[in-house]
């Protein structure tokens, strides 16, 4: 594991993404955002366009709505990924079956440069360059962002599959 400690004085920036199709998707979004906006360590940089995208995974279900964040913030990779995990239990997230529908998903994708390799906790998330629906998103707003394979999430789009299913919702991001 390389996950050096961010020092107070420099945040690290770091991208999210989120997804919800339960219940209101686009309510979900706002309020989570609102909720890390809020959160002593993060500052939220840049927030996507709405996205709506397929389901992902063997179990039917509503297509989602998806956004990516861009944040600076102070807290290491372990303390960011357990607030992210806090804000999906305080808005009410049970993960009963794997790749089902959820009232809202936050998953860490990017912190700075670390590298980390945990069973809790990969960094970069390991499969986001094969996911559309979240390279779609991060590009627009982070085009240069570091997948940690050498590639930007501009270029991983290039080339990644299932792009035809993301559809850019009107309006502009709420950021």
């Amino acid at each position: 594991m390389n996950s050096a400690k961010p020092s107070l004085n420099a945040p690290t920036r770091c991208a999210l993404g989120l997804g919800s199709n339960l219940g209101d998707p686009k309510r979900n979004l706002d309020e989570a955002v609102r909720r890390l906006e809020e959160s002593n360590g993060i500052t939220v940089v840049a927030r996507s366009s709405d996205y709506r995208t397929p389901p992902w995974g063997p179990v039917p279900q509503d297509d989602y709505l998806n956004i990516c964040l861009v944040v600076d913030t102070t807290l290491s990779a372990h303390d960011l990924l357990k607030r992210c995990l806090e804000v999906e239990l305080e808005l009410g997230r049970v993960r009963d079956i794997r790749w089902g529908p959820r009232i809202i998903d936050i998953d860490l994708l990017i912190h700075g440069v670390a590298k980390v390799e945990e069973p809790d906790l990969e960094v970069p998330h390991p499969r986001m360059a094969e996911r559309a629906f979240v390279l779609i998103p991060l590009a627009e707003i982070w085009p240069d962002a570091p997948l940690g394979d050498g590639r930007t999430a501009a270029q991983a789009l290039e080339t990644c599959p299932d792009r035809d299913g993301v559809v850019k919702l009107d309006g502009d991001p709420a950021l």
